[in-house]
């Protein structure tokens, strides 16, 4: 696939619709390795009418999600060899360690999410996430999850 990835190439790869999808853009991959993703975040983001009502501060656990959807993208092009192919499948988190969250991600923010791989497979991967608002670390963890 030719990137940057947008939307409609998104879609393609990975099961989630709004308002659950949490990738907007993904600007770098290497296959097997690296992936960054964009994530813009919105004052008018659903998850804002109830988190913190008049202090708006994007769920940390979403800001996970967000990281593992990047590497979701990573996963399913490295192992389609950089096709999309078929029907797309979940992938299933199996675990989620070591996770900080270091400053609030508020509307008006970009998420520059970072993800490494730290072992690759045909079904089970780990993972290593960073997320970036400029260039200030807002939140990291560790993940492994599952290919169905």
């Amino acid at each position: 696939m030719k990137l940057p990835l947008n939307y409609e190439d998104i879609i393609k790869i990975l099961p989630h619709r709004y308002p659950f999808l949490m990738i907007d853009r993904v600007i770098e991959l290497e296959l097997g390795k690296r992936v960054v993703a964009i994530k813009n975040v919105t004052a008018n983001e659903p998850y804002f009418q109830g988190h913190f009502p008049g202090i708006p501060i994007m769920p940390g656990v979403l800001i996970v999600e967000a990281m593992a959807q990047a590497g979701g993208v990573l996963a399913r092009l490295t192992i389609s060899n950089g096709e999309v192919k078929g029907d797309v499948e979940p992938v299933y988190f199996m675990s989620i360690d070591k996770v900080k969250f270091r400053k609030p991600v508020v509307p008006g923010d970009q998420l520059r999410l970072e993800v490494e791989a730290i072992r690759t497979g045909s079904r089970v991967w780990k993972l290593q996430g960073r997320a970036f608002v400029d260039s200030e670390l807002v939140a990291e963890g560790v993940f492994a999850a599952t290919l169905k």
